[in-house]
């Protein structure tokens, strides 16, 4: 039996470069910060798949997903949605830290340094 592949399955690529074009505002500010391995040298994705899971944002050498949370986040079903996502990743060994999207706009410098905190550290947020 074959190996299935977790991370950018072939099925999911129309719709990551969808979500890539298609992003929002939170998205394209906090991808000034971390294109280019701006952020320590990190080499960062976008809409990056694992599994049937698109993460807004992952770090392969980290094995840290970023995720931005719009309202859609705050109601039960996303709420769910969010969870088994965070779980599914947690159990392949991946951390998973999650931002509301006014954090981009309200104090980047706050994101930056969780992210590098995230980075440095195996905590599990």
């Amino acid at each position: 039996m074959a190996k299935q592949r977790i991370h950018n399955r072939i099925e999911l690529k129309a719709f990551r470069k969808k979500l890539r074009n298609n992003g929002t505002s939170a998205e394209a500010t906090l991808w000034k910060y971390l294109k280019n391995r701006q952020l320590d040298g990190r080499k960062f994705r976008r809409q990056h798949s694992i599994g049937n899971y698109i993460a807004d944002f992952y770090c392969p050498e980290g094995q840290l997903v970023i995720e931005l949370d719009g309202e859609s986040h705050f109601w039960e079903e996303g709420i769910q949605s969010d969870n088994n996502k965070s779980n599914y990743m947690h159990d392949l060994g991946i951390k998973v830290i999650r931002f509301e999207n006014k954090w981009l706009f309200e104090d980047i410098d706050y994101v930056l340094n969780r992210i590098r905190k995230s980075l440095t550290t195996n905590m599990i947020c």
